[in-house]
């Protein structure tokens, strides 16, 4: 099916795929190149200098500026606002446009405003109105100014964030590959509460190392990585903290908020930590002495090396 072209719109790109579909009023340059299957709303204008990937909706009132990549099934929202120079001068042109990437199956509501050279994650979503002034991690969502992470996407009811798992003594299977969550037993009297457990037995491994995670400002977030063999067990000692584990096809979120509490993550897992508290102080147990090379920190990358390893 060949594209459509409205006959009201300006459209010199000399490359446009199949079926994608341009309305009234648009201006597109030459330089610009289209995927297939695309919706190119009114009032939109394109430069020369961008690329679009296959199955992107665009909605009315929206310019893509040089140095814009978004590649396939991304869902861009009226009047979103993308720029391309930081320090921008009536007449005074940079050598070159700032990159900024918008990742496959990623989604950006109505009238958010992306800063230039930024990336916006694999399958994350932007709130309408937000202000994005940093990179979003895949899968992320992110509202308000500046715009700071809300939640991840596709997490399943049993680890959402307003559900918190019971508080019962024993071990909790989740729906991500590996991971459990553990209730430890407590000892409470009038000279304070002990909690205890371990090492294999109540927790599966014998750790070679600790760290605590602590003072960070609750707009950041840690983790964002997975081991390829070292395990690691998360308590938060003191405050709030909220996980996220992903095994790339199901993803859970866990709130740790008393000392009772612990999350196994099993090599091969993508973990994020976020929401922490003011007061959080995360310790985290590990099973192999630190080793640059076991970390993986790319979520693609991550992606791909659990096919191989299929």
């Amino acid at each position: 099916m060949p594209a459509f072209i409205h006959p009201l719109s300006d459209v010199q790109a000399k490359v446009i795929g199949e079926g994608t579909r341009i309305w009234q009023y648009a201006v597109v340059m030459h330089g610009a190149k289209i995927g297939s299957d695309c919706n190119i709303c009114s009032h939109c204008l394109i430069e020369n200098d961008v690329i679009i990937g296959d199955r992107v909706t665009v909605k009315s009132g929206v310019q893509l500026w040089d140095g814009l990549r978004i590649e396939d099934d991304v869902f861009v929202g009226p009047n979103v606002s993308f720029s391309n120079d930081k320090y921008p001068r009536s007449k005074i042109h940079p050598k070159e446009f700032l990159v900024t990437r918008i990742s496959k199956k990623s989604s950006i509501g109505s009238g958010a405003v992306i800063l230039p050279g930024l990336t916006i994650g694999e399958n994350s979503m932007v709130g309408a109105g937000a202000v994005v002034t940093r990179s979003v991690p895949p899968n992320a969502i992110v509202a308000g100014n500046p715009a700071r992470i809300t939640g991840y996407v596709d997490t399943q009811d049993l680890s959402a964030k307003n559900t918190k798992p019971p508080q019962s003594v024993g071990v909790i299977a989740s729906n991500v590959n590996g991971v459990s969550f553990h209730t430890f037993r407590t000892v409470p009297d009038l000279r304070g509460v002990l909690t205890v457990a371990e090492f294999e037995k109540e927790i599966p491994f014998s750790p070679k190392r600790y760290f605590f995670v602590y003072n960070v400002p609750s707009i950041e977030t840690r983790g964002e990585h997975a081991h390829k063999q070292c395990e690691q067990f998360l308590v938060a000692v003191k405050g709030s903290v909220s996980v996220v584990a992903d095994d790339g096809v199901n993803r859970g979120e866990f709130i740790l908020d008393n000392p009772n509490k612990g999350l196994y993550l099993p090599p091969m897992v993508w973990g994020i930590q976020y929401n922490y508290s003011s007061d959080a102080v995360l310790l985290v147990f590990a099973s192999h002495y630190y080793d640059a090379a076991d970390y993986i920190r790319n979520y693609s990358e991550f992606r791909q090396a659990l096919e191989v390893n299929k």
